[in-house]
């Protein structure tokens, strides 16, 4: 029988080799400049002090000369400072924990279901099939509007959930912070389907009295990736108002937009969709240094909504009975992947080390010229990033993202628990899913982060955050009471 050794030997050879050729290339430029530092240390030996003292005697040092070289070192260094971009920080965020009334297991969903379609069983069906796959466990909550049968989606009901979220959000954010409502300089409130008169974020001025000159924002119909969007918006704002503070508030309104059709493409929401909402306080303040948690390093965003396909991917319309929902088209999966590729095409060079760009170089340039047939090369995000979070979307959008980026299971453990314990709870998932790493003690000082969303339009986002300092595992949250139950098994089909 062949031994297996040399196998085992040629594994270990080309590990250690690739861990060569990462450092070597990830630090050639500081490797080059201690090179030179010591060609010129030995020289100096070489040379004596009294030759390195004839040296500098023989130089002629002019006076209008050493002033000039003075003012333009100063002169440099001012416009350097005035034009560096303000640093962002992020201070804390409250994730809405739903009251456990507001919890939905598989019975009773399906139960409702049943109810409320009893003259359409082929749609109750599809709709248990979905829940079966769905990757959502037995603790995700819908708001009371919906609970009821038939639910009633009235605009008052729409609005004590949005105050329940978003109000619940903000005061736990206060309560962590120690922030007070007039320290607020700038608001954005971010919901895609519930957009009334006056605005979420005047709702929320007018609930906490902010101040008359608030810079506030209300983004609605950008999806599920709208959270990121708000989050670059807040940093524009940030870059032109020094010394400020914004509150970011991301969240979703189930209330008015379940719906109660037949038709499947718009059932697969009802299926998915469930109450959240988080609130974020970020930063340009230098006081808040010390005790943020993260700091922004960069957003990138893409969208496709030049394509036809892609823009109507995910549409809120009216079916043939005139009922009102969100329609998922089959090709969603393959139109998110081609936003994915353009996101990573533009983020990959400002994150990427230098030895996953080279590689990536030069099998594009191997292609070009020698063999078209050749795989390109697809770079290791691992080495730029340790922790992932991807949006909770569906469990197809996880293992499409964590096959095309080769992440392991611990990568996506986040966003799967958060699909499990909360469900898709669009824009604020992503921050479900850092509280998850944080409250498993993962994160440390150092540590990079990457936030990808998908939303209508079709777009896809990245933020990419650096830990600022080690965060302590919290102690309260919406993870407080299950994290020790976390992970879980999450069977492929959970028969009901």
């Amino acid at each position: 029988m062949p031994s297996i050794m040399p196998n085992s030997s040629n594994s270990s050879k080309n590990k250690y080799l690739k861990l060569f050729y990462q450092y070597f290339v990830n630090h050639i430029i500081t490797l080059t400049i201690l090179t030179i530092m010591i060609c010129f240390l030995i020289e100096l030996l070489r040379l004596g002090p009294i030759e390195i003292l004839n040296i500098f005697n023989s130089l002629k040092f002019d006076q209008i000369q050493i002033l000039c070289s003075c003012f333009l070192i100063i002169f440099i260094s001012t416009i350097y400072f005035m034009l560096k971009p303000n640093t962002i920080y992020l201070v804390d965020y409250a994730c809405f924990k739903p009251p456990i009334t507001c919890r939905v297991p598989f019975a009773t969903f399906m139960e409702h279901s049943r109810l409320i379609l009893k003259n359409n069983p082929k749609s109750v069906e599809f709709q248990m099939r979905i829940l079966e796959r769905s990757g959502l466990g037995e603790e995700t909550c819908l708001p009371p509007a919906i609970h009821y049968i038939p639910p009633n989606p009235t605009m008052e009901e729409a609005r004590r959930e949005a105050e329940l979220v978003i109000f619940s959000s903000m005061d736990s954010l206060f309560t962590k912070t120690g922030l007070k409502p007039k320290d607020i300089d700038i608001l954005i409130v971010n919901c895609s389907l519930f957009s009334p008169t006056p605005s979420l974020s005047a709702m929320v001025i007018n609930k906490y009295k902010l101040r008359s000159n608030i810079k506030s924002f209300n983004l609605s119909g950008m999806g599920c990736s709208a959270g990121l969007i708000s989050i670059d918006l807040a940093r524009d704002l940030l870059q032109v108002y020094p010394n400020s503070n914004a509150v970011v508030v991301s969240t979703e309104i189930i209330t008015p937009n379940y719906y109660q059709g037949k038709e499947r493409a718009m059932l697969l929401p009802n299926c998915l969709f469930r109450m959240g909402g988080a609130a974020i306080l970020l930063s340009n303040k230098k006081a808040e240094h010390k005790r943020a948690k993260y700091r922004l390093i960069q957003v990138v965003r893409t969208h496709k909504g030049g394509d036809d396909k892609a823009y109507r991917c995910v549409y809120e319309e009216e079916d043939r009975e005139g009922k009102v929902g969100i329609s998922l088209q089959k090709d969603l999966m393959a139109i998110a992947g081609e936003a994915l590729k353009s996101n990573i095409t533009t983020i990959g060079p400002l994150v990427l080390p230098a030895s996953e760009q080279l590689l990536f170089l030069l099998t594009l340039i191997g292609k070009k010229i020698f063999n078209p047939k050749w795989k390109p090369y697809i770079p290791d995000f691992k080495q730029a990033f340790e922790h992932f979070c991807i949006h909770a979307g569906g469990r197809a959008v996880i293992d499409e993202l964590q096959k095309n980026l080769q992440l392991s299971s611990e990568h996506v453990e986040a966003s799967r628990m958060t699909l499990h314990r909360f469900g898709n709870t669009s824009s604020s998932s992503l921050w479900y899913e850092l509280n998850y790493i944080e409250s498993k003690g993962r994160m440390k000082r150092g540590d990079r982060v990457w936030q990808i969303a998908f939303g209508s339009g079709f777009k896809c986002n990245s933020a990419v955050w650096k830990c600022n300092r080690s965060i302590d595992t919290p102690v309260d949250g919406p993870w407080e009471d299950c994290i020790d139950r976390y992970p879980v098994h999450i069977p492929e089909i959970v028969k009901l």
